[in-house]
């Protein structure tokens, strides 16, 4: 429940700084939104075992998202997908703390901008170059780190009644 309300709040705090943060190709904002992104990084942890049901939810959240964000049915919901299954393979190396959290979010903004600019480019949907695809990322990175950085503490608050896990 916990990580549905999670979603659901990254997803409307999504589309609110979305309508007031400046999103033109060449002016960009330093703190350009993915938080839905980084909440479905972040609640990772909860699905301590469950990971069928956590790849379900980054895939539904995905599609949603498309719905509600992009018009590009399945874009996301693959892309969100695909990040889910890296999310739980590097966990399964690494124990999650403090840094880990900020560096796998880090990690999760560049491989879903990059693919996302890969598709783009593949199927001729508008003109990327690799100048503005890392322009993009780089204007993305300090919100999202800071936003993964505070659902992360949270989710360490909470009470261990509440949660499935003892997370470090």
């Amino acid at each position: 429940m916990l990580s549905i309300i999670i979603i659901v709040f990254s997803f409307i705090l999504d589309g609110i700084l979305s309508n007031f943060i400046a999103f033109d190709t060449f002016n960009l904002s330093l703190f350009t939104p993915s938080l839905t992104l980084v909440s479905l990084v972040t609640i990772s942890i909860l699905f301590y075992h469950q990971n069928n049901k956590y790849l379900l939810i980054c895939f539904i959240t995905g599609i949603v998202y498309d719905l509600f964000y992009t018009n590009l049915l399945f874009f996301n919901g693959l892309l969100f997908l695909l990040i889910g299954a890296l999310t739980l393979l590097i966990e399964k190396y690494l124990e999650i703390d403090f840094i880990k959290i900020l560096f796998l979010v880090a990690i999760s903004i560049i491989i879903y901008e990059s693919s996302s600019a890969l598709i783009i480019l593949i199927y001729n949907l508008v003109p990327v170059t690799l100048n503005r695809v890392i322009y993009k990322i780089s204007h993305s990175l300090l919100l999202n780190i800071i936003y993964g950085f505070l659902l992360y503490l949270i989710i360490y608050l909470i009470p261990k009644k509440f949660k499935r896990i003892n997370i470090n």
